[in-house]
């Protein structure tokens, strides 16, 4: 399995294994009720959970970050399952989504979580050291919505598809790196820009 060869490389929270279990049967039981995501068959899950932590192979560490439109999880759930001992907001303005990922965070014990029912542009409250994203929308303005919430040193990592080279572009950022995975480009802002 893919997930356990993943895990080798990762400095990952020792329970991650046994919470992405349940997370799996929590996923499959809300989502056919609720149509939280399209994909639930259990492989698919597992994809996408790898998806969501690979990227803690490259990036620098965080004690706190904030993950915009978490949906059904990924990757911001996943990532606080991953790292309990960072501080993970999960900003999620659809109220299903939120019912299931506060439903996963109390089922977990995961202390680390606070989902917030907003959207980012919205909060004003929080200042955090990662910025992360998935399918939410292009790069520019990402760093626009997330002004008021970053700290002056804080990163970002967007999960990006095919046209991240055009959002590049569209954007003045100087330190950065992409890292490609199957289908996926992984977007790291380093510190500073």
């Amino acid at each position: 399995m893919a997930l356990k060869e993943l895990l080798k490389d990762i400095n990952i929270d020792n329970e991650f294994e046994q919470r992405c279990e349940t997370f799996i049967s929590l996923l499959q039981q809300w989502g056919k009720v609720h149509n939280l995501s399209g994909r639930l068959e259990t492989e698919d899950i597992i994809e996408n959970i790898e998806d969501s932590i690979y990227p803690l192979k490259f990036i620098e560490n965080y004690e706190s970050f904030a993950d915009i439109g978490t949906g059904a999880g990924y990757p911001g759930l996943i990532l606080a399952m991953a790292n309990a001992n960072a501080k993970a907001y999960l900003i999620e303005p659809r109220l299903k989504r939120v019912s299931f990922l506060n439903f996963v965070k109390n089922t977990l014990g995961l202390n680390n979580v606070e989902v917030i029912a907003n959207r980012v542009e919205k909060i004003d409250n929080i200042k955090v050291d990662l910025i992360t994203s998935r399918a939410v929308t292009n790069t520019k303005l990402l760093l626009d919505l997330t002004t008021n919430i970053k700290k002056d040193e804080s990163a970002y990592l967007f999960y990006k598809g095919t046209l991240l080279e055009d959002e590049i572009q569209q954007v003045k950022i100087n330190n950065y790196d992409v890292v490609n995975r199957k289908d996926r480009n992984y977007l790291y802002i380093k510190k500073g820009n």
